[in-house]
């Protein structure tokens, strides 16, 4: 982990609201084809909805969050879902604690 890309991954309001939503999944999203949010994520289409932005840009700030280590991704189909990586924001958050 970057902690300096973790940084420029939570600097912009969209991607850190992303991450605060994929917390708990159930409440600020409807389920995609009866996928299980919780073990399996959210497909990009719906945060796209919700931040009522481009498929394009939440796709930009998807793939941001994910090379910072901050979520994972799993392909289903011709879906891909995304989740919180949450063994690496507790790693961040130790970070941040021990050295700031």
């Amino acid at each position: 982990m970057e902690p300096i890309e973790v940084f420029k991954a939570l600097s912009n309001e969209s991607r850190l609201q992303i991450l605060q939503w994929l917390k708990e999944p159930e409440k600020h999203f409807v389920p995609h084809e009866g996928i299980d949010m919780r073990k399996i994520g959210v497909c990009v289409s719906q945060v796209t909805e919700k931040l009522k932005m481009t498929q394009s840009t939440v796709s930009q700030y998807l793939s941001i969050l994910q090379r910072a280590g901050l979520i994972k991704t799993e392909r289903i189909g011709k879906f891909t879902y995304y989740k919180r990586n949450e063994e690496k924001i507790r790693e961040f958050a130790a970070f941040f604690n021990s050295e700031l």
